[in-house]
């Protein structure tokens, strides 16, 4: 039998309340608008995942080290500029990012070190990559087969979702259609050999921090949740197998209830679009999502004012029915983050989860007149987008339009205007602002880093068996020229030592760039 939860008081607090709303919806049930587990975090809370990634893959390594004995219970790996368009840290146009907004991964070398001491099999982990992803994907399975795990149980997520990357973020490399192919080919390869794998994890965050509105990043994460499932669909896959492991990705910002409701019209929305697709397994019309509290919302003025700020949206992302979450810390307005901005910013989950009270019942603001209202005018205003996406023939045809891209950039133009008019107010910053001196304790990633990865290239490559790499470049070449799933042969590379540019160039080479 469950534990009883109870108030501070001794009230004891049900699962699930349906009363007096008349609501005969239920978590767990079809559409899912009150979540997707009928019981919640009563059942278990979400993963507490930290977002960490800089410099090499040694100082990437210790963090992750020093995360998991706080208490992450999943890692989240950045990586920098490079790495995600698929330039090796020795190349020309890597200089000055190597190592800056992640860490620097050129080979299978460098996978073996950001996981030294840490076994694959025991832990998700989240990758933050896309035109890149499948390249990233082979090393991840490289090392977990050396480590003799089993890749049927391996977990966790590869972002790979690269129609967001032309709509807002620009770390693409090759034209829309090819570029499909790596993914639709991720989502076949994983579907009969890494079953627990998220094979892509389509992304609003970062639609949301280039100035989207909330209905916005509502409307095209979803638009392109569907031309992903159109794509697949196109290839002959199976909609009940592969769905199950499609995930998505929001941004929480700071008007608390809006993002409440947008986490729930997601779901409802989701449920539907999946349903119209063909779907018939609930786990394939299920929406599971990861959370980030809004980069973009921090301040480099008062920076402990930020705490606040994330605290309040890890809440609403919560109160929303999140599956995992990241906390940034408070002076990513000014560097990276140090230990003691992401040991706060984990506390932050920690206090929510375990002493707030939030998670004793679930989805417990439903019936809410407010939320309820909001929940329902939130999709209405997303559905206005996705049919006139539609009507242009999906997300990839807007996106060539520049439509998507023009209605977030007009969105942003108009919040910045409502800030410096001061219709917005943005506390510490256009009010309550005050004189203060610059924050003494920053975090910097030193240019040196490239040129100890640019050392660790040249061993590489004077100890591999250049033979064999250049054998299975050549393989690659053949299996991309020709429309056989690329998987297999990416991860033949990898296991020889080819590096993430010499694989990213043989593609560069076939697909063209865009």
């Amino acid at each position: 039998m469950a534990q009883k939860r109870k108030t501070t008081s001794g009230i004891e607090i049900k699962e699930v309340y349906t009363e007096p709303s008349n609501m005969n919806e239920l978590p767990g049930e079809f559409p899912y608008t009150r979540g997707i587990q009928k019981d919640m975090y009563r059942g278990k809370p979400w993963t507490m995942r930290q977002y960490a990634g800089f410099s090499t893959a040694e100082e990437s390594n210790r963090r992750y080290h020093y995360l998991l004995s706080q208490g992450t219970m999943g890692l989240s790996v950045a990586f920098d500029l490079p790495t995600q368009i698929g330039y090796d840290s020795d190349h020309e146009l890597a200089e000055g990012e190597v190592g800056k907004v992640g860490v620097a991964i050129d080979s299978l070398k460098d996978i073996e070190i950001l996981f030294d001491g840490i076994k694959l099999a025991d832990i998700t982990t989240s990758m933050t990559i896309n035109a890149t992803a499948s390249i990233l994907l082979a090393m991840y399975i490289a090392l977990a087969k050396k480590q003799g795990a089993d890749l049927k149980q391996l977990s966790g997520t590869i972002q790979n979702d690269i129609l967001k990357e032309y709509a807002a973020r620009g770390t693409y490399i090759y034209p829309p259609a090819p570029s499909m192919r790596l993914i639709t080919d991720v989502f076949e390869y994983c579907s009969k050999e890494l079953p627990k794998w998220n094979t892509i994890s389509i992304s609003g965050y970062h639609i949301r921090e280039a100035g989207s509105t909330a209905v916005q990043e509502l409307a095209f994460t979803l638009a392109n949740g569907k031309a992903y499932l159109k794509a697949a669909l196109s290839k002959g896959l199976d909609i009940n197998v592969f769905a199950r492991r499609l995930s998505f990705f929001f941004n929480c910002h700071n008007n608390f209830f809006e993002e409440i409701a947008k986490f729930r019209a997601a779901r409802r929305m989701w449920a539907n679009i999946t349903k119209e697709l063909g779907a018939t397994d609930p786990g394939a019309q299920k929406l599971r999502f990861h959370s980030q509290t809004g980069g973009s919302t921090l301040t480099a003025q008062q920076p402990m004012n930020n705490i606040v700020r994330t605290t309040t949206q890890a809440l609403a992302a919560v109160l929303g029915g999140t599956q995992s979450l990241h906390t940034n810390g408070y002076d990513e307005a000014l560097s990276l983050p140090t230990e003691a901005a992401a040991q706060i910013a984990l506390r932050t989950q920690q206090i929510i989860a375990f002493e707030s009270g939030v998670t004793d019942t679930v989805d417990p603001l439903a019936g809410s007149y407010f939320i309820e209202a909001l929940t329902n005018e939130l999709e209405a205003a997303a559905y206005i987008y996705i049919n006139k996406i539609d009507a242009m023939g999906g997300s990839v045809k807007a996106i060539e339009q520049d439509y998507i891209q023009q209605e977030i950039a007009h969105a942003a133009y108009q919040y910045q205007n409502e800030i410096e008019a001061g219709e917005r107010i943005i506390v510490g910053v256009n009010k309550f602002v005050k004189e203060e001196p610059p924050m003494a304790n920053v975090f910097r990633v030193d240019d040196t880093i490239r040129l100890q990865q640019i050392e660790k290239i040249k061993a590489l490559k004077a100890s591999r068996d250049n033979d064999l790499v250049v054998e299975k470049l050549k393989d690659l070449k053949v299996a991309a020229q020709g429309n056989s799933n690329l998987m297999s042969s990416i991860l033949s590379a990898v296991e020889s030592y080819a590096t993430l540019g010499e694989i990213s160039d043989v593609f560069r080479g076939v697909f063209g760039e865009y």
